[in-house]
């Protein structure tokens, strides 16, 4: 797995492109995926950082963060654009993130005070993928695809 410094460097268009899209209304947003306990998919709205060399967030008490804990493979999606089609998607596994020095500077960089009961975790990168469409509605779209053992991103 690769923190999102890894990624970024061995696939920055891809990255770049990506991180875009979860800012791309002022502040990170996406759909975070976690697995239930009878490993099934959960789903929820939830406000990603990419700061201090990784991809975190606070994971307030729920099942989502329960999940996380029992079983750490999750995926985020960005919320899609309001003109065009275009996704990004990372998957891989998360961690609870010991370190206060870290702690205190995503909670510099996060857009609402935190609350002591919120847990922040790191998202490992093991897979990207950047859709890119001319139009809404238009298909087949672009596809980059990374998987941490493999440099540079793949057009598809």
């Amino acid at each position: 797995m690769a923190r999102w410094e890894r990624f970024a460097s061995l696939a920055p268009d891809l990255a770049e492109s990506g991180r875009g899209l979860l800012y791309q209304f002022g502040i990170g947003l996406g759909f975070l995926a976690t697995v239930r306990p009878d490993g099934g998919p959960r789903l929820h709205p939830f406000c990603p950082v990419i700061g201090e060399g990784g991809l975190f967030a606070f994971i307030v008490p729920s099942p989502k963060r329960t999940d996380l804990f029992r079983d750490g493979r999750y995926a985020i999606h960005a919320f899609p654009p309001e003109d065009v089609d275009d996704e990004f998607l990372v998957m891989g596994v998360a961690h609870p993130v010991e370190g206060a020095s870290v702690r205190e500077a995503i909670v510099a960089a996060y857009h609402m005070p935190v609350e002591s009961q919120w847990v922040l975790f790191e998202f490992d990168v093991e897979r990207a993928l950047l859709s890119r469409y001319r139009a809404r509605g238009d298909w087949p779209p672009t596809y980059s695809v990374w998987h941490d053992d493999a440099e540079p991103a793949q057009i598809i």
